[in-house]
């Protein structure tokens, strides 16, 4: 009887450690206010805005795992690509968007 909830159990954490999502997932706050959605897409994650004057835009694809992700990243409002990376500490989420990796802005989103 115990081996049998003791296996149980093993088999619930397990498979719940294997549909664990990336951190990275979720909804993000951005640097303006916004909300951004970052969901699973083709095996890579996209960024799409949900609220402000840009709702509904798609604006990066970031691939990566355990927090680490780079991609490309769009400015919305000068509708301009660069290369980009994002990397997650807790609820925190540092989006970084550079041309020729030499001139970099970053900005700080905040999980919702």
């Amino acid at each position: 009887m115990i081996r049998s909830f003791v296996l149980a159990g093993t088999i619930a954490l397990v498979a719940g450690i294997a549909h664990a999502e990336e951190p990275i997932v979720g909804n993000w706050k951005t640097a303006a206010g916004d909300t951004a959605v970052i969901a699973s897409c083709g095996g890579s994650y996209c960024v799409t805005l949900k609220t402000g004057k840009y709702a509904g835009r798609k604006i990066g694809t970031l691939a990566g795992t355990a927090g680490s992700y780079a991609g490309e990243i769009t400015d919305p409002a000068a509708d301009k690509t660069y290369s980009g990376s994002g990397k997650v500490s807790g609820n925190s989420l540092k989006m970084q968007g550079c041309v020729m990796k030499v001139l970099c802005k970053t900005q700080t989103w905040t999980r919702l």
